[in-house]
């Protein structure tokens, strides 16, 4: 995601000394301080998706535990209730009907999913939306609101390891939305003039359908969404199918292809033309733009196949078998990496054309890094920030923008007032998640470790990084031992305090770099 924080200023020192305040102001709570950063060991234990445990202990004698509830979370310490236990999704499919914006509409949605343990009850993340029907293999199940959770009972336990299909049938609310006061700002259904677009990050999927909603939980799902005359419909991934119904209205079916995490879903609706173009190696490029915008905004998107072949180089080949941006014909204030159709605000590509072509590069980065490679927790999000921020700007270095070096030694500048406002970058709290220091304070991490190892082992490390868990997912403590066997050292304690402390560290290389003091 590319917020406002994107025009993060950089100025010469003596000149931000002198003013004696911050070049961007953020607030937010204090960050937790990490002993770890002084012991050199991790705040983190268990590896699995969220640290979550699905299946209950066994008894004394051994046996298997009877049928119990699924876990009404996913375990993660900053938002513990996203996402459940006691299951897998294997797939989703969403049926949509859509009738006109901000009107409500028919939807039904159908969970195919496997338990990790035996289940009296699970729960589903949904919030709003007038709910009619739920059963579990087709039979009537109980179905209980509670607040954000959808806890599902089914006539009879379901055994460990047995597949499931839930079908849940419901009125759509299209003009859901809700607040955060960070760089997200609104997110859930976004209205446009003729239709919508989804802006799901960080926790919003659960406004659009019943959903397990962690990042480091991942289903490949189907979109069947009908749309009246006049419009057309886009999703994640592959359009399957388009049939004309008698009445007029159009059916569209869209395949993600790959899994991906709630956040990851975009579903538009709207008057829209697309645009295939050709990228690297054959790679299918579709655009989605509202008709009104196609010529204003040709000259950046038609961009994209270098932008792919400049990321190729230094990361590999691009993960997923299409791509495409996704114009935003709304007020939308953050661009957004759905994952394999990028939306992009109209505002964005506008304007000026190193500020849209950042924007296209750092949503684009995050197919590798956020996407392919999926961040366990949310504590992990500054390696999905850090590093499109990180290439976003490495990018328009090369092509007429502020000089990296010159970008970091601002954001250097600022760290510890960061750090203060923010939380150090691997250690956000709920409230300060999307704040700058995820951003131009995550990328000035890895800034710090290319100096540490020199920019050869650095590529190394990052394409090492989304090969080995292209599809997978990782975090922190991943990240930490994958760049110290790339660099033949060990690189934890030069890390852990750049990622946990609560002070800023020395810049390598740079010991005139200086850090501001901080303002209460």
């Amino acid at each position: 995601m590319k917020g406002p924080f994107a025009r993060l200023r950089v100025e010469p020192a003596g000149e931000r000394r002198r003013r004696g305040a911050l070049a961007l102001a953020v607030t937010g709570a204090v960050g937790i301080t990490a002993v770890a950063a002084l012991t050199g060991t991790f705040p983190f234990g268990d590896q699995s998706p969220a640290g979550r445990r699905d299946t209950p202990a066994a008894g004394p004698s051994g046996a298997s535990p009877g049928p119990a509830p699924g876990a009404p979370g996913a375990g993660d310490p900053l938002l513990p209730l996203d996402g459940n236990g006691g299951y897998t999704v294997r797939r989703y499919t969403l049926d949509l009907d859509w009738r006109a914006p901000r009107t409500p509409f028919a939807a039904g949605t159908t969970i195919s999913a496997t338990a990790t343990q035996a289940l009296s009850r699970f729960n589903l993340d949904f919030a709003g939306n007038t709910l009619h029907t739920v059963t579990v293999d087709g039979v009537a199940a109980g179905a209980a609101r509670d607040g954000d959770e959808l806890v599902v009972t089914p006539a009879k336990p379901i055994q460990k390891g047995a597949a499931f299909t839930v079908r849940v049938g419901y009125t759509a609310d299209p003009t859901q939305q809700r607040e955060r006061g960070d760089a997200i700002q609104t997110y859930g259904w976004v209205p446009t003039p003729d239709g919508t677009v989804v802006c799901a990050q960080p926790n919003g999927a659960k406004m659009i359908f019943p959903v397990n909603d962690h990042p480091s939980l991942r289903a490949p799902v189907t979109f069947r969404v009908t749309t009246p005359p006049g419009l057309s419909a886009v999703a994640n991934g592959r359009l399957v199918e388009r049939v004309r119904r008698p009445d007029g209205r159009t059916r569209w079916t869209y395949d993600s292809e790959h899994p991906l995490a709630a956040q990851l879903i975009q579903l538009a609706i709207g008057k829209f033309s697309f645009v295939d173009r050709t990228g690297p190696r054959g790679l299918p490029v579709r655009d989605v733009v509202p008709e009104g915008l196609v010529t204003d905004t040709e000259e950046p998107r038609a961009l994209t196949s270098d932008h792919l072949t400049w990321l190729e180089e230094r990361l590999g080949p691009y993960p997923f078998r299409r791509y495409g941006v996704l114009v935003g014909d709304t007020d939308l204030p953050v661009a957004l990496e759905t994952q394999s159709l990028s939306v992009v605000p109209k505002a964005d590509l506008l304007g000026d054309r190193i500020d849209a072509e950042r924007d296209l590069v750092h949503e684009l980065a995050h197919q590798w890094t956020g996407n392919s490679v999926a961040i366990r927790r949310w504590s992990d999000l500054w390696l999905s920030e850090g590093h499109a921020r990180f290439y976003e700007r490495l990018y328009s270095d090369a092509h007429g923008g502020v000089a990296l070096e010159d970008a970091m030694r601002s954001a250097y500048a600022q760290h510890d007032q960061w750090r203060h406002d923010d939380g150090a970058p691997a250690e956000p709290t709920e409230p300060t998640l999307f704040k700058v220091m995820r951003y131009d304070g995550s990328a000035l991490v890895l800034y710090a470790l290319r100096e540490k190892v020199g920019e050869e082992t650095f590529d190394r490390i990052e394409r090492a990084w989304v090969t080995k868990y292209r599809g997978r997912v990782a975090g922190t403590r991943d990240f930490v031992a994958l760049a110290s066997e790339v660099a033949g050292e060990d690189l934890t304690a030069f890390l852990t305090s750049w990622l946990y402390g609560d002070r800023t560290p020395p810049m390598p290389g740079h010991p005139d770099w200086e850090v501001d003091r901080v303002q209460d």
